[in-house]
């Protein structure tokens, strides 16, 4: 899968690193960012929730073409 944080759109709420502490966390700013081991994608289970948990929609799950 692919993952991308829209760090224009991100207001830095922590829902993502709440719903999937596996793939995201903070920066210093407080704003969304992968974890190094998922900046390719991942196969976290709660991947997609914390996309849909994000109240500004700024992050976007893809799936790649085999």
């Amino acid at each position: 899968m692919g993952i991308t944080i829209d760090r224009d759109v991100c207001i830095g709420a922590g829902q993502c690193a709440l719903a999937a502490p596996g793939v995201f966390t903070q920066d210093d700013d407080g704003y969304g960012t992968l974890l190094p081991d998922h900046a390719r994608g991942g196969d976290d289970p709660m991947l997609r929730v914390a996309a849909r948990a994000c109240p500004v929609g700024a992050i976007t799950v893809t799936e790649r073409a085999a």
